[in-house]
């Protein structure tokens, strides 16, 4: 029975928003309360699933045809993702109604707001590769939506390339399907892999031609270098969907993938030491270092921060590809960290939008003393995500560091020095928002005018997460010791 109960996070939100275009709400504050209500409920829903029922075996939930089957599972992993998505989708929707508000179309936006709550759980819960691959491809669907939500022609360029990019990965990942299906014992997740001991010396070799091309295809959500240029074209979407994109929902998906399909479909036991982890990890550090440089040039703020994603998300799949428990350590704990510091980041940024239609950082001069609160809460979040100690982000950086240091290769130790270089060119495109907002020159300093801070909505959010941003770095001794006992094949948190 308990089972049973690991759909209703996936189809609540799922079933609820796709009802909301045939309500007939009487204003906006009844939608609210509706859209918001889900929400929470959800959430509430997850951690019951979660840390109190904590089911365990698989749920199938259909059978297509032998191995080919739609079913649920919950483990360590499964619930580190989870928890982000149940912490952060909330806030984001409270948010999202002041927002919203300048938007327009707010029925549209919510409806598949909502949905993307639950199929973002559903690949979270997903029990095998199968599941994984249709939630992540009904992921591209019901959030193509809300990227092209303005329908102007930067916003439709946008929609096309991100499916074009999503579609296009997606069929490279299904390479993976086919050789698991041909190789394995089943698509269920079992930590080490799946695949039986019975193949020649050749089919190992296509096996990790396999895995490279289906990393590299569920790597195009991750934003790995040459697969990247959707992201920063995907900024024209309002803020709180380039905010769930960047740091929750479709990202964030990607790296989940990469480390479900090395950790628990192909094993690093075919994996480690050979071609394959290298050119992933090659890819990773050259993905770092290339966001962290473009996002140093980039004047768009949105922009800029699209890029630092790039850079912070290829974090996450070098850690996955060193194919260690450290390593596997290492990223998880940044996929949480860079999770709630990301969203920081740009709920700042849409802040700054909504209340004074500024994009580029050279118009935000003086800005800080209109928006104190917004632009505390900007300062706190770009310490973390430098690493600055004790808040989170050095906690994650160390534990890449750490498992790189255990590593025992070339490239491994190549990504200490490439971590450094990124921690530094982080503190360079992040630190100089604050001096330009907060320490403008003299002469061009924008003219004085009256606070301009956002309400409750917007304000009240912000403040949450940069309280969660300070427990993160209090809280980090045990929340390294669950990452690592996750690291190692453990199971619920």
């Amino acid at each position: 029975m308990s089972q049973y109960l690991m759909l209703l996070p996936i189809f609540v939100p799922i079933v609820f928003g796709a009802i909301i275009p045939l309500l007939r709400f009487e204003n906006r504050r009844a939608r609210q309360w509706y859209v918001g209500g889900v929400a929470i409920a959800n959430t509430l829903l997850m951690f019951l699933v979660m840390f109190i029922i904590r089911p365990t075996g698989d749920f199938m939930l259909l059978n297509m045809a032998g191995k080919l089957s739609i079913s649920f599972h919950m483990d360590g992993l499964g619930s580190v993702f989870g928890s982000l998505i149940a912490v952060l989708w909330p806030i984001a929707t409270f948010y999202a109604f002041e927002y919203m508000k300048h938007e327009g179309k707010e029925n549209t936006f919510f409806t598949f707001f909502t949905m993307t709550y639950g199929i973002t759980v559903g690949i979270a819960f997903a029990g095998n590769l199968m599941t994984l691959y249709l939630f992540y491809e009904l992921l591209t669907f019901v959030t193509l939506p809300l990227v092209m939500h303005g329908m102007s022609k930067k916003s439709v360029f946008a929609g096309r390339r991100y499916v074009t990019y999503s579609v296009g990965g997606a069929a490279f990942a299904f390479i993976g399907i086919a050789f698991i299906l041909t190789f394995g014992e089943g698509f269920d997740f079992i930590y080490g892999g799946v695949l039986t001991a019975e193949y020649t010396e050749l089919q190992e070799h296509l096996l990790r031609v396999a895995y490279v091309l289906t990393a590299f295809g569920f790597g195009v959500k991750a934003a790995v270098f040459p697969f990247h240029m959707w992201l920063p074209t995907a900024s024209v979407a309002p803020t709180p969907v380039t905010a769930l994109l960047h740091a929750v929902a479709v990202v964030k998906a990607g790296a989940f993938a990469i480390i479900r399909i090395t950790y628990f479909s192909f094993g690093t036991e075919l994996l480690a030491g050979t071609f394959a982890q290298y050119i992933i990890m090659g890819a990773a550090l050259v993905t770092i270092l290339f966001g962290s440089t473009m996002a140093l040039k980039e004047q768009h703020l949105k922009r800029r921060l699209a890029y630092s994603t790039i850079s912070n998300l290829s974090y996450i799949v070098f850690g996955a590809a060193l194919m260690s428990p450290n390593g596997l350590t290492g990223a998880l704990t940044h996929m949480v960290v860079h999770g709630v510091v990301k969203i920081t980041l740009f709920f700042c940024a849409g802040a700054v939008l909504y209340k004074t239609g500024l994009e580029y950082i050279y118009d935000m001069r003086g800005l800080g003393k209109r928006m104190p609160v917004t632009f505390a809460c900007f300062v706190l979040s770009s310490a973390a995500l430098v690493g600055v100690p004790p808040l989170p982000g050095f906690l994650s950086k160390w534990n890449l560091a750490t498992g790189a240091l255990a590593g025992k290769n070339a490239l491994a130790y190549a990504g200490i020095a490439v971590l450094l270089i990124s921690a530094v060119l982080t503190a360079m495109y992040l630190f100089r928002v604050v001096f330009v907002v907060c320490f403008p020159s003299k002469t061009k300093v924008q003219p004085e005018a009256k606070r301009c801070e956002a309400n409750g909505y917007m304000t009240v959010p912000l403040v949450l997460l940069c309280v969660l941003i300070v427990l993160l770095g209090v809280f980090a001794r045990p929340l390294t010791e669950i990452f690592a006992s996750i690291a190692k094949g453990g199971g619920m948190l």
